[in-house]
Parts: structure tokens; C-alpha cells; sequence
């Protein structure tokens, strides 16, 4: 019976059932959430392994940025259900522009102390919106430190702010952040 495998187990056998159909592409939706750490780099080992034999591509849905980051050539940030910023994994790790992003990113744990300690943690504060009813305007801006009024109003679009790297942000178009 399925409920008798372990969490880990249960994992592989999706896996397993995704590949019998032999996809191009592959939705990975939380796939190492509730996993032992040992038994998520299995996970991550088995799919990097994988995605390299069988040249698959992976969407790859997760809310830890650093096995995101790990995995992906790319990575798209998600608000509320839109895209806030979509870069390669580098760029976006090392260089992110819109400030949920940055929130994300400044809440990876560093292992060097010095860093830890030379780097600024951003926390965000404000109200968290119902995803089922988000709010007008940017959906971020109900906790973003920089909102505006046109935040409130206009929903933002995304825009390249380099190569292939593309954030939703008025503050951002305006040449503000």
C-alpha cells in the first residue's frame, strides 16, 4: 500500500511514474518538502541525474531558494500567484532587483560567520493579502518597504532590466530601487 513507504520512497515512485511516459518536461512540485535532509539530496541527485540522461526539462516549484538555485539554470519569484522577477540562476542569487526577491534571498543562510554578519537581513513586515482575494495594484506592495500610490493602483508588468533579467515593478521602471 502506497501509505506504507517511506517519505522518500514515496518520492522515487513519482518519479518513477513521471518518467514511464517519457516526458520532455516535468512539473516538480514541492518534491523534497518533509524530507529528511539526506533524503532530499538523494531526490535532487536522482533529478539532476535524470534531467542530464534524458535532457529533460524541469519546472521546478519549490519554496527553498537555495536547492531552487542548485537545480535550476532559471529561476522565476512568485508573489500571490505572479511573477515578480525571472533571471538565470546566478544573476537572480547574486543580483536581485525586486524587493520580495531580495527578502528571499537576504533569508538563505550564509555558512561563513563574516558574511552572516557583514550582510543585511530584510524582513517584511504588513499585512499578508488572502491569495484567494489579492489586492489591487502590485500584489506585493500591502508589504513592500518602498510602495507607492501607483503600487495600490496599477498592476506592474514585467520588464527586462538586463539580459534575460525581467522584474514587475514600478519602482524599478521608474528608475527608483
Amino acid at each position: 500500500f502506497p501509505h506504507e513507504f517511506s517519505g522518500g520512497q514515496q518520492q522515487r515512485i513519482g518519479i518513477a511514474r513521471a518518467l514511464a511516459v517519457e516526458p520532455e518536461f516535468i512539473v516538480c512540485d514541492e518534491p523534497i518538502s518533509a524530507l529528511d535532509v539526506s533524503i532530499q539530496s538523494q531526490v535532487i541527485n536522482i533529478l539532476e541525474d535524470l534531467q542530464r540522461e534524458r535532457h529533460l526539462t524541469y519546472l521546478f516549484i519549490a519554496h527553498d531558494i537555495s536547492v531552487v538555485r542548485h537545480i535550476s539554470n532559471r529561476i522565476g519569484v512568485m508573489y500571490l500567484g505572479s511573477m515578480v522577477e525571472l533571471a538565470g540562476s546566478f544573476e537572480l542569487c547574486n543580483h536581485p532587483i525586486h524587493p520580495y526577491t531580495k527578502t528571499l534571498i537576504s533569508a538563505v543562510p550564509i555558512p561563513d560567520p563574516d558574511k552572516t554578519r557583514a550582510r543585511q537581513r530584510l524582513l517584511l513586515e504588513g499585512e499578508i493579502p488572502s491569495p484567494i482575494n489579492p489586492p489591487s495594484g502590485c500584489r506585493f506592495h500591502t508589504r513592500c518597504p518602498y510602495a507607492e500610490e501607483i503600487c495600490k493602483k496599477e498592476f506592474p508588468a514585467l520588464r527586462e532590466y538586463g539580459s534575460g533579467h525581467f522584474a514587475a515593478c514600478h519602482l524599478l521602471e521608474q528608475g527608483k530601487l
